[in-house]
C-alpha cells in the first residue's frame, strides 16, 4: 500500500504543476456551462409538460458537472499507458515489483483528483456568486452533502475502475481509438452528461439504472440538489461499493489474463 500511496503522491504533484491549462480548462467549461444552462432554459419556457427535474436542479447539476468535469468523463485518458502497452514498453512496467492492477489505478486517480483541485474551486466559487436563476444552489442540509461527497468519491473510484478496461482493451486491439470512442459515447450519454436521466425515456433509463456509468456523475450530482431522497441515497452507495468491487476484480483478472499473453519482441 505505501507504494501505491508513493505513486499517488508523486502523480498528484507532477499533475497540480499545469496550472495554465487548468485556467484554460476552466474558461472553457464556464462557457459550455452557459451554453447548456440556456439550451435547457429555452427547454423548459417552451414546453408545457411538468419535467421530473426542476430547472433549478438542472442548473446545480450542471454546475456540479463542469467543475468535477475530470471525476465523471472517459476522455480523459493517459496516453502514456496507450504508449506503454502499444510499443512493447509494457517489460518495463512488468519489471516493478509491485501488483500493476494497483500501480495503474493510483496513477490514473491521481491524474483526475490533481487536475480536479486545480479546476473545481474557481467554478464552484463562481458559480455560487452568480444572479439568479444562474448560480448554482447549496445543498438542502449537511447530511444531503456529506451523502453527496461521499457518492462523489465513491463515483470516481468507479469511474477509474471502468477505464481500466479501456486500458487493458488495447492489450486486444493494440489500437485506444476503437475502445476509446465506445467508452466515451457510452459512458457520456448513459452517465447522464449529455440528457440527465430523469429526462430520459423510460426503456432508458432502464438501461442506464443497470449499466454502472449513471453512478459515476447522475447519482451524485442528483444527491447534492435533494432529487435522490436520502434513504435512497445511502442505498445507492452501497450500490456504488457493490459495482465498484466487481469491477475491480474483473478488472484484475483481464489484466492479469492480457499480461500473462503478452509476447516482447527479443524477450
Amino acid at each position: 500500500m505505501r507504494v501505491y500511496g508513493s505513486v499517488l503522491k508523486l502523480r498528484l504533484s507532477m499533475g497540480m504543476q499545469y496550472r495554465a491549462a487548468a485556467l484554460a480548462g476552466v474558461a472553457t467549461q464556464f462557457f459550455w456551462g452557459f451554453i447548456t444552462i440556456m439550451v435547457f432554459e429555452a427547454f423548459y419556457e417552451y414546453t408545457a409538460q411538468t419535467q421530473p427535474i426542476s430547472l433549478r436542479e438542472i442548473i446545480t447539476y450542471i454546475w456540479l458537472q463542469q467543475a468535477f468535469l475530470v471525476f465523471i468523463t472517459m476522455w480523459f485518458r493517459d496516453n502514456e499507458l496507450f504508449e506503454l502497452i502499444t510499443s512493447g514498453n509494457i517489460a518495463y512496467e512488468l519489471c516493478r515489483p509491485c501488483d500493476l492492477y494497483g500501480f495503474w489505478y493510483a496513477k490514473l486517480l491521481a491524474q483526475r483528483v490533481s487536475s480536479a483541485i486545480l479546476r473545481c474551486f474557481p467554478i464552484l466559487i463562481v458559480s455560487f456568486l452568480l444572479p439568479k436563476p444562474y448560480n448554482m444552489a447549496f445543498p438542502p442540509s449537511l447530511t444531503t452533502f456529506l451523502l453527496f461527497i461521499t457518492a462523489l468519491l465513491l463515483g470516481l473510484f468507479l469511474l477509474v475502475a471502468i477505464s481500466m478496461f479501456l486500458y487493458i482493451s488495447v492489450f486486444v486491439t493494440m489500437s485506444p481509438a476503437g475502445s476509446l470512442l465506445l467508452f466515451t459515447i457510452l459512458g457520456e450519454f448513459f452517465a447522464g452528461l449529455i440528457i440527465p436521466v430523469p429526462l430520459m425515456p423510460l426503456w432508458l433509463q432502464k438501461i442506464a439504472n443497470v449499466l454502472p456509468f449513471r453512478w459515476t456523475a447522475d447519482f451524485p450530482f442528483r444527491v447534492y440538489s435533494g432529487h435522490i431522497p436520502q434513504n435512497e441515497a445511502m442505498i445507492g452507495i452501497l450500490i456504488q461499493l457493490g459495482y465498484l468491487l466487481v469491477l475491480v476484480l474483473l478488472g484484475r483478472f483481464a489484466l492479469n489474463r492480457a499480461v500473462g499473453k503478452v509476447v516482447v519482441q527479443g524477450g
